[in-house]
């Protein structure tokens, strides 16, 4: 019995709708106060020019079909998707071709308000879209655009506190949600929360205060002690069950999954020994350590799992792009972000996990053979669209292919999670 999807199959050439799709692809969670998820900034284009993301002036139609293709409602698990549009694109009625119940128009700060725009934007409320003023600086004639919109984002980056409390007087009275956008501290996400911001968009969420003691805790330990079981070239079993069998959740989560959809197995798995024999050697170590990373994450915002999940998976995947051994590349890419599960510095962790000295170093950032498809993702998370291309062209890599495993990567770190919850 095979986890269905587990085994990558990088030979294989991308076809069907995916064949013309996207050239960069990527979501940037948005979340509210409870640090859960509200909708992901959907960033889609298909060229860059001079350093920044831009369609060409032909290329709108295409952006949106891509978008359209890929399925919106499967990249953002159903949450609503944020989509920059320009204001021609607007005009141009482009984006009627999105689901109006799943999107949020981003106009962006370039757009001019003018009486065609207010009119495009009106006409796309009546549809069921929803608005945002993207990057939001005040602009005589937004008063329509304005009263017009359900989202307000204000880049921390740009505008000051004097500047942001400036524009937030201009909201009173206007029912429209309010994002911090590139909130990247937590100091930042304190400072917005202050402001009275409910919505937060950046990865502040990864970079958690640290703990005080620099010591891994004591149940962690016991999770790094399976860890280093399951990933020995010989399999413990005996050891390795009775260890499980004294986490009462690790083992609730472990047969969650074993019984989930992401395993297909065809009768229900009871028991730590049973779930060997059902799902095979490879997929139990696959799927405990995903079991492992999510009580490791219990006290932190789910998208870091999230997150972990799809690196992963993203860096199982296009292991065999780069002759990289898959199941250590999905290592890698969950364990890269245990410092933002644990709230304890890489430094401190690595000594204690089952890593060979290449991989152990690629956590600490060193620009080696085993990093180079964690470092296209991690600039690939962040819309650094010409480092992801410039490693892409360095390893001879497939780009459309790099697109198509994020793409599968979040779909299936979204369903990992639902069978775990």
């Amino acid at each position: 019995m095979e986890m269905q999807e587990v085994t990558a199959k990088s030979d294989e050439p991308v076809s069907g709708e995916w064949a013309d799709g996207p050239r960069y692809l990527t979501r940037q969670p948005i979340l509210d106060l409870r640090g859960k998820a509200h909708g992901y900034d959907v960033l889609l284009r298909n060229g860059l020019e001079g350093g920044y993301l831009l369609a060409s002036q032909d290329a709108g139609p295409a952006r949106f079909d891509n978008t359209v293709q890929f399925g919106l409602e499967e990249l953002t698990g159903g949450l609503p998707a944020f989509v920059n549009c320009t204001g021609e694109e607007l005009t141009e009625q482009l984006a009627e071709h999105l689901p109006p119940n799943l999107t949020v128009l981003e106009i962006r700060e370039s757009a001019e308000p003018a009486a065609s725009l207010v009119a495009a934007c009106q006409k796309l409320k009546g549809l069921g879209f929803r608005l945002a003023l993207h990057d939001f600086a005040w602009k005589p004639g937004y008063e329509a655009l304005l009263d017009l919109a359900n989202y307000i984002k204000i880049d921390f980056n740009t505008a000051d506190e004097r500047t942001r409390q400036g524009r937030l007087r201009q909201m009173t009275g206007k029912t429209v949600a309010l994002i911090a956008e590139n909130i990247q501290t937590q100091q930042q996400h304190q400072q917005a929360k202050a402001e009275g911001f409910k919505l937060f968009q950046g990865y502040f969420f990864l970079h958690p205060t640290p703990l005080k003691s620099r010591n891994i805790p004591t149940n962690r330990l016991f999770h790094i002690q399976i860890l280093n079981l399951l990933h020995t070239h010989s399999l413990d079993f005996r050891k390795l069950s009775e260890l499980v069998k004294q986490d009462a959740a690790l083992t609730y989560r472990l047969l969650r999954l074993v019984n989930s959809p992401l395993c297909a197995v065809r009768q229900e798995v009871r028991s730590i020994e049973t779930a060997l024999l059902a799902v095979g050697e490879d997929n139990f170590r696959h799927i405990a350590t995903l079991a492992i990373a999510n009580e490791m994450s219990a006290n932190q915002p789910i998208e870091v799992l999230r997150m972990a999940f799809v690196r992963g998976r993203f860096c199982e995947l296009a292991a065999p792009q780069c002759a990289l051994d898959p199941g250590e590349q999905y290592l890698l890419g969950l364990i890269s972000l245990l410092p933002a599960m644990l709230c304890i510095a890489m430094d401190d962790l690595t000594p204690s996990l089952p890593l060979r000295d290449s991989i152990r170093e690629a956590l600490h950032g060193t620009k080696n053979r085993d990093r180079k498809l964690l470092d296209w993702l991690e600039s690939h998370e962040v819309g650094d669209w010409a480092t992801s291309d410039a490693i892409v062209q360095s390893n001879s890599l497939n780009r459309k292919q790099m697109v198509l495993y994020y793409a599968q990567s979040v779909v299936w770190a979204d369903s990992a999670l639902s069978s775990i919850a």
